[in-house]
Order: C-alpha cells, then structure tokens, then sequence
C-alpha cells in the first residue's frame, strides 16, 4: 500500500477523531496511514520523511496551537532553520476553528506557514473548518478530496522535483487568496471572507434549501413537525449516504471491587495535580441579578502552586451525579457501578494502531469512570450516531439516527443534536430501542476536560491564597423535553462551597465560620504571555466585562503592591473597561474598584451598564464595553500607538448582555480598528494590520474562553 504520514494536533480530542477517521478510510482507498499525535517525535522524521504529510490541526485559547502541538511550533519556528529545511516535504493540512474567534483556525495557519516558510509545498489545499456552522461542512468534503489529491501525489512524484497544482477542495485556492491569507494571516475579518471556498458554499446553499423545503413540508402538514425524534419529506423520504461503521475496539470485563479506595488523584493529568481547601466563598451578586457569580479562595499555603497576575489554572471537576445515575439507570448498569471496569484491545478489531482509551485509569469503578472520566455532556459525533444504529432494534428509531448521522441530514444533525446541546442521555431517552453496549460508550465518549478559571488576586496582596470568579451557568436544554441544566463544573463547585459561602457583596474579607472546608483538585496551565509588562511604567488598558475582570482584578492588586514598595517608582497609567447589567445587582468588585481609583493604582474606571440608563460621574452615555471604548478613542490610540501602551481582553464563556465572550472580543476588536483608522487616518485594512503587529508584539493580548 502507498503509505502517507498523518499527524494530528488536538486539545479537547476533535483533531485526534478526524485523524483516525481519515486513517480508517485510507485502507479502502488503497493507502497506508501512519497515525501519531505530533507530539510523538520520536516516532517520526519531518526531515527525512520521504511520504506526503497530512496534518489535522485544532486550534485553543485565542488562536494558539494545541498543547500538543507547543513542542512542534517552537522547534520549527527556530530562526536559525534554512529557508529549504522541508524543502522534500510535501503536505496536507486541515485545520479546526471556530469563526466566532477574532483568529479563526490559526492554530492550523501558524503550522502552516512555517512549513511553507521552510520549504514544504502543498500536494493538496488547506482546509479550515469552522465548529461555528459545523465542522463536518469542511471536513467531509476535505477527506473526500485527500484521496484523489494523494493518487496525484503518487501518480506525478515518481522523478518529480515539484509538484505544480493541488486539487482545489473546501477551501480557498487561488494564489492570490493565498498571498492574501498569507499577509492577513491574524486578521480576522479576512479569515471570515476566506474560510469556504465554492464548494462550501454550495453545501451551505443545500442545507438552507433543505431548510426551506422542510418549511414547506411543515405548512402541507400542520401537525406533523421535524424533532430529535422525526423527520419530515424531503428527508423522510431520501436515499441516504452514511458513514461507514468505526471499528469497535474495546473488550470489557466488569468485575467485583474489592473495595479499594477512589480518588480525584485517579484521574489521568499531564500536568501536575494539587488537592486544596476552599477557604473562603462571597456571593458577588445580589440575589435578583439575572446571574449568580461566586468569588472562591482557595488555600495554596502548604502546597508548591505559584502564580503570577494573568495566569489560568484547570479545576479537576466531576459530573452531576444524578445524570450519571439516570445514565447507569438507562443502560441497565446501575446495580454493577460498584463494580471494577477491566479494558483490553479486542483480538480481533480491525482498527489499525488501537490503544486503551489513557483517560480511562486501570481498576477503577464504573460510577468513578463516568464521574471523572467521561465527558457525558459532550455532543455525539456522527461516527458515535452510525455506531448506535447497529444497537437499536426498532426499525423507525434506526432510520433517524441513520438520518442524523447522514449527509442528507446535515441540517437536523445541527438542528437536533449540535444547537440543542443534545448528549448522550438525551439520545438514549429519545430512542428508547437502542442499547448500545458499555465497550461501544467507553470508545465513543471523550476525556472529561478540567474546567479553565483566570487567577483573580495576586499572591503579593494575598500571600498563600488564590482567588478565583465565576458565574453559576445555567442553560435550557431541549434536545427532549425542556431540562435546566447547569454547567458541570459552575454547578458543581456551587454545591461545594454552599456550607462556606457568604451570601453578601459586603462580606467580611476574613475566613468564614469554622465549617470543614472542602477540598477541590487543581492544576496550572501553561504560561501564557496575558502578564503585566516587565517595565511598570508602561501604560495598560483592561477590557473585561462580567466575570471577564478577574484577571484584573489581580493586575490591580499586584500593581498596589508594588507601588507600596517603591514609592518613587515610575507606574504607567492603568484603565479598566468594565461592563454589567445593573449596577446595583452585578458591579462585580464594585468596592475594590472604587479603593483603587481612590489610590491612584487605577487611574480611568469607565464602566457600562446595559440595562440602567446611564446616570452619576462614573457612567459614560455607553451600552457595551466597546461603546466605552469608542467614546474614548482618542486615548486608546495614543496610548497604543505613542506611548508603546498594552491592550488586554478577558472574557468568558458567561452570556454578556446577550452576547457571548466571543463576539464581546470581536466587537472591541473591531472597535479598535475603527479607532485606528479614524485617529491616524488610515485605510481598514491598515488599521487591521497594525493590531495584528500589537498582537505579534505581544501588546495586544486575549484571554477568551469557551
């Protein structure tokens, strides 16, 4: 077989499931995969390797590579390199991305120009594949075109030096729009412009006129709608094209305990774990505000975890415990979650390079597996969808997941199952004839991810503690019925600190009541560079709207800290755009703010309120936080753009005034371009490229989650 090297970077597990995907088709198509993540390096040779290269690529946090991508980046970034180093090398690359970021698939793009940089040449375009409309728009079409585009490859390598041309697939191809993507590589209103090709418009026009045809079914037959459940003509009624059946590759054994103990320490960790008492809880809210945020201190006193201002840290969290228990009832399994989970490869799997799922610890219990281990939240994919259909019985419930999971039902699939947030319970509730074996779930569900949380104190104004702010997420499902759901992690931890928490947002800063503090399990995160410049005397503006200001909430502390020590020092000035609903509900450190303006450590407090009408000395005539900023354009640009000043973002995943974090991030950098242009009299495109310089400068930071 015509073998191809196949290297995936992934953080959350979407990268790795596409490369195995790719890797199961290549054997029908007459290829050989040779499968790592890119993290492997000693399992292959980007400066020997003869075969063609296809990359899957993710992208986190504000456009960074993967985790497991860091090593790889900061190698073949080494300016040293010669312009040919890859010069023999020819590739493929996929990258994932969500367009509601300001820098869509730019973990994908930054591999990608370096790899172009140093010499290596597409056999087969880029695509970029945007989780926002769905991933599968791009990534079907892209796989679908690898095989021809590898043929090729092979076909004209043979006495080849170059190879001219690659197969224009899901995304752009032209050279020009490469130059473009190439000049405007962190822009991210051109990413928007570039990221279908014409053949992704044309599935996105099919999927509207399904839509549209669905309509028109549905105003034929007034009582009969489209659901989770069921389908209406045109769908109903097609033929239908499905993916083909993973490979099962699990064997499991479910064994007696023999009582052993279980902790959070089970759960598997690349990065070191620390077990901390919670030491303190405040409610920063009032209790009629439309959403509950939480300030927890945590005591790190006796343990090895440091942190500066700007860093993140991972809570070790676990999964509700009556969905667990709903999940155990529905597969029959509730009588056996005491029981030890003992995996193996099965003999006989037809999955090439099958290994045990490492976010599975060996020994441990059913109820602990599905507690700490799985994801049960997370959105069944496509592949997990055709794999159920084998495990129902009734012939009506099989067709809609063949549906689902289908080409042809794209639109339901997004419909139904990624907008509706649907898990695996709710497909399990919804279609009672499937009973889909424990080995089929333990394959199919991801790692239960540590929940990313901003530091918001320093440990110069609080020595030994961190603090940390976060909203209770409540959301609507109705993948079924209608259920209020609240996030794993903010629901969890809400519970947690319920025997501690001080339910005012004048509470006393001492240590509450002698209540045994719980114990919750944390980890660092990698340094980022979302830190307080080196030089003080350097002026910043903070963007942070909602619990988005808990980052600077532990700049300020610092920056007073540091001012106490030298009080003759050079501080630069310090602004702060904060924004809320009301400001008697949700002016989250509202008092803290106030004692820092007194003291000249923040030296602008420009605050919105969204829902009261603009009123007394602190409140600007302004809606959003990038109103504010527009007010004071003027200053924004003369602190960026003469006096070397920084710019940091930080939002999170809460809902800001109906708009989420991503699109606050990507108003205010709009906002900035604006500005831009109108202060130095440039053109757009201009302004666009001078924050992308701020954000190659390190000057123009985000810190934006989901």
């Amino acid at each position: 077989m015509r073998r191809f090297l196949l290297l995936y970077a992934t953080q959350q597990g979407q990268a790795k499931a596409i490369a195995e995907e790719i890797c199961e088709q290549a054997v029908v198509h007459g290829f050989s995969a040779d499968l790592h993540c890119i993290s492997e390096s000693d399992k292959y040779d980007l400066k020997t390797e003869t075969a063609p290269l296809v990359v899957v690529v993710s992208t986190t946090g504000t456009g960074d590579p993967p985790d497991t991508a860091r090593k790889f980046v900061k190698e073949i970034q080494n300016q040293t390199l010669p312009v040919d180093f890859f010069a023999h090398l020819r590739y493929g690359l996929l990258g994932l991305g969500d367009s509601e970021y300001t820098y869509f698939c730019n973990g994908g793009k930054i591999i990608d120009k370096r790899l172009q940089e140093l010499g290596a040449r597409h056999f087969y375009d880029t695509g970029h594949a945007d989780d926002c409309v769905g991933l599968e728009l791009v990534v079907e079409p892209w796989i679908a075109g690898l095989w021809p585009a590898l043929r090729k490859h092979f076909r004209s390598s043979r006495g080849q030096e170059e190879i001219s041309g690659a197969l224009p697939v899901a995304s752009p191809a032209s050279s020009r729009t490469d130059l473009v993507k190439s000049e405007l590589l962190h822009i991210e209103s051109q990413v928007e412009l570039l990221r279908f090709d014409d053949s992704g418009r044309k599935d996105s026009e099919v999927l509207k006129q399904n839509a549209v045809n669905s309509n028109q079914s549905n105003v034929v037959i007034e009582d009969f709608e489209s659901s989770l459940t069921r389908s209406v003509p045109p769908l109903s009624q097609a033929s239908l094209n499905i993916p083909g059946l993973p490979p099962e590759y699990l064997q499991v054994h479910l064994q007696e305990s023999l009582g052993q103990e279980e902790s959070q320490v089970s759960v598997t960790s690349a990065d070191p774990v620390f077990q901390v008492p919670i030491s303190k809880a405040v409610q920063l809210t009032t209790n009629d505000a439309i959403k509950t945020t939480l300030l927890v201190e945590l005591d790190i006193s006796n343990t090895d975890f440091s942190y500066q201002p700007g860093d993140a840290f991972s809570v070790i969290c676990p999964n509700s415990d009556s969905e667990v228990q709903s999940l155990l009832q529905r597969l029959q399994l509730e009588d056996k979650r005491e029981h030890c989970v003992l995996l193996k490869i099965k003999a006989d799997t037809k999955k090439k390079g099958a290994t045990l799922p490492q976010h599975i610890p060996a020994g441990c219990s059913l109820q602990f597996i599905f507690t700490w281990c799985l994801e049960i939240r997370a959105i069944p994919k496509k592949a997990f969808l055709r794999a159920l259909v084998d495990y129902t019985s009734d012939s009506a419930e099989k067709r809609r997941l063949q549906e689902l999971c289908s080409k042809q039902g794209a639109a339901d699939y997004s419909r139904f199952v990624r907008d509706a947030c649907a898990c695996l319970l709710d497909l399990l509730l919804a279609f009672p004839s499937c009973q889909p074996p424990l080995s089929l779930l333990l394959e199919h569900l991801p790692k239960l991810q540590p929940r990313p949380y901003s530091c918001a104190s320093s440990s110069l104004f609080h020595p030994g503690k961190l603090h940390f702010v976060f909203n209770i997420v409540e959301f609507l499902s109705t993948a079924t019925t209608e259920v209020l759901r609240k996030g794993v992690c903010t629901g969890w931890l809400a519970l947690l600190v319920a025997s501690v928490l001080q339910p005012n947002i004048h509470a006393s800063h001492e240590d509450s009541g002698k209540a045994l503090a719980p114990k919750i399990s944390i980890s660092p995160r990698t340094t980022n560079s979302f830190h307080l410049p080196d030089d003080p005397s350097i002026p910043i503006i903070m963007v942070g709207p909602g619990t988005g200001i808990a980052p600077f909430i532990g700049f300020l502390q610092h920056r007073e800290k540091l001012q106490e020590q030298h009080p003759d020092g050079n501080f630069g000035a310090m602004w702060l755009f904060f924004g809320c609903r009301h400001k008697d509900r949700d002016y989250l450190f509202r008092k803290e703010l106030r004692h820092f303006l007194k003291h000249g450590i923040l030296t602008h407090l420009k605050v919105s309120f969204s829902r009261d009408a603009p009123v007394g000395e602190e409140e600007a005539p302004a809606k959003y936080v990038q109103d504010n900023i527009q007010l004071h354009g003027q200053q924004v640009a003369r602190i960026l753009l003469q006096e070397n000043g920084h710019i940091y973002v930080c939002g999170h995943l809460i809902i800001f005034f109906s708009r989420d974090a991503k699109n606050m991030a990507k108003d205010v950098h709009d906002a900035l371009v604006q500005i831009i242009s109108k202060e130095v009299g440039v053109e757009k495109l201009e302004a666009m490229k001078t924050l992308a310089t701020l954000k190659e400068e390190k000057r123009y930071l985000q810190d934006i989650w989901s």
